[in-house]
């Protein structure tokens, strides 16, 4: 194919599948009308849709409508790709929408290069139930199909632009209902050199219907995928990247599928589906665990709820409060010495080795997740966590700008930078808004060098919320070689002020002598009470949290 010069302006396809979308059809199509590139063509295809699609179409005369019987997103695009005429295409959702420099800035990055197969770039998320955005950019500049391997970095096929040439041998899988694009990319970045930048291109609209929230089948099609490329891998870099990409599928729909049943448990909805629950099982054993104590654990408060009120009803609550006074007045007596009941506790090993995480949760995590809620108006703009986002999208919500995570490998796809966080000098100085550095800091030999680096990133006026152990047993995973440091709010406290202002820096410790004992022992947090968690002793500090302005 003649590459094209700089005195002409390639056509651009703009194909958009539609299948049922006639509410979100029109902001895709006038979000291709309003590029800065003028010369395009779109085509929509119908795939089999039952509302007014085409009614739609037919209200833009430069759009070219093409109907097919249901057939799938596939076969949509294939049928797509066989009535355009553009030098590039793009593939755009009809629930989702271009960005006014999307076709300049992929065609910018692919004339001068007609050996590469396709260029691709960041994307903002947009959550239409609750009507907030989050950017996504992740940096890959090398290795693309290793990184590929490992996930799905391109993330949205919005934001894709490839070179037609590439539709002379591949075209997507039409077997393949989910991931289908993933798989594309996997084929062409086997034999072809790719581009991925971070700028903007589209937006990806998450709503009730997309075909994405259907994790146990995103996880069966993403596994099967790889399982495809394990016929073409050459070097022992590519197969331990599908190792890797194998872990953090199953990891990545995992968390996904559990943090969809938990919002079905605490709703009240105990309408499991059971191929979640299968999947589960399957995939993450632990995990699988975890959820059954849940599920236990909230079966017991139902329970007891229900106790207490029949036990007030039949006019006994006289007794049982005197029965529970009588308990403390025995529980709070200091026994003599050789007269203490030891009881469950005498014993040498722990009843979990996990944390509590199957006894019903960690009681660390309460306090933890306390001072992050008080201080969740803190997590806005610009946000930087450790590891993953988790509690910056939980805290921060709608306040959040942008969410970056830090990683120290490659292992999470899902990281905007990866290094150290005490040598991170290829992080940008004064560019965030509040840092989440929880549970990070006794894993880190040079812990002083990493608070560094935090005040380093900080904006002026900037957060950095931070919580260490203190009384704690050593995981027994692959994280136990990592664990070097306990801290006390003493060594915090002499820590933070060789960078931060005294008066800036406000620090609390949380735990006293039955939590601490209990965190030991691996019990869960159903077993100790509320009023008992809420209790501190500066003696027996369990967590340690910080609050720290620059």
């Amino acid at each position: 194919m003649e590459k094209p010069t700089n005195t002409r302006k390639p056509m651009v396809s703009v194909i958009i599948p539609s299948y049922n979308h006639e509410r979100y059809l029109p902001r895709a199509i006038d979000s291709v009308i309003n590029q800065s590139y003028a010369n395009f063509e779109i085509i929509v295809v119908d795939d089999g849709s039952t509302d007014k699609t085409k009614n739609v179409c037919l209200r833009y005369p430069s759009v070219k409508y093409i109907y097919q019987p249901n057939a799938g997103l596939s076969a949509a695009r294939n049928n797509g790709i066989s009535n355009s005429s553009g030098e590039y295409l793009i593939f755009l959702d009809a629930d989702d929408w271009l960005l006014e420099n999307a076709i300049i800035s992929n065609l910018d990055l692919l004339t001068p290069n007609n050996n590469v197969a396709f260029a691709s770039g960041g994307h903002k998320v947009y959550y239409e139930p609750k009507d907030t955005t989050m950017i996504v950019q992740r940096e890959v500049n090398e290795n693309h199909y290793c990184r590929l391997l490992e996930g799905n970095f391109i993330g949205m096929h919005a934001t894709v632009m490839y070179q037609r040439w590439v539709f002379d041998t591949y075209h997507f899988d039409a077997s393949l209902p989910y991931c289908e694009d993933y798989d594309l990319y996997l084929k062409i970045a086997r034999h072809h050199p790719i581009i991925h930048h971070t700028g903007l291109i589209a937006v990806y609209r998450i709503h009730d219907n997309n075909m994405s929230s259907n994790y146990p089948k995103m996880m069966k099609y993403a596994l099967l995928v790889l399982s495809a490329q394990k016929k073409y891998l050459k070097t022992s870099a590519e197969k331990e990247s599908i190792l890797r990409g194998v872990a953090s599928w199953k990891s990545y729909y995992s968390e996904k599928i559990i943090k969809s049943l938990r919002s079905q448990l605490y709703s009240n909805k105990l309408n499991f589906k059971k191929e979640e629950i299968r999947t589960l099982k399957k995939n993450s054993p632990f995990l699988y665990i975890k959820f059954k104590t849940e599920i236990i654990r909230y079966l017991i408060e139902k329970i007891s709820k229900k106790v207490k009120y029949y036990i007030k009803k039949m006019k006994l609550r006289n007794i049982f409060k005197s029965a529970q006074k009588k308990a403390k007045n025995k529980t709070g007596k200091i026994p003599s010495t050789g007269e203490i009941g030891i009881g469950d506790l005498n014993r040498t090993t722990p009843f979990s080795t996990q944390f509590g995480y199957d006894r019903g949760g960690p009681l660390d995590r309460y306090y933890i997740e306390n001072f992050l809620n008080e201080n969740s108006s803190l997590i806005r703009g610009r946000v930087l966590e450790i590891g993953d986002n988790a509690y910056t999208l939980k805290y921060g919500g709608s306040n959040v700008t942008k969410s970056d995570i830090l990683h120290i490998d490659d292992s999470n796809e899902q990281a905007t930078f990866i290094g150290d966080l005490s040598n991170a000098p290829h992080l940008p100085s004064n560019t965030f808004d509040c840092i989440v550095l929880t549970q990070t800091l006794h894993l880190i030999y040079d812990f002083k060098g990493a608070i560094e680096t935090c005040y380093r990133l900080l904006k002026q006026g900037g957060t950095l919320l931070i919580t260490v152990p203190g009384i704690s047993h050593i995981a027994q995973d692959g994280w136990g070689k990592y664990w070097l440091w306990s801290f006390t709010d003493a060594s915090m406290q002499r820590i933070m002020e060789e960078c931060f202002s005294t008066e800036k820096i406000s620090i609390k410790t949380f735990g006293n002598v039955l939590v601490a004992s209990a965190f030991l022992y691996g019990m869960g947090l159903p077993e100790i009470k509320k009023e008992q968690l809420d209790q501190h002793d500066v003696h027996y500090q369990v967590i340690i949290t910080v609050r720290a302005v620059k």
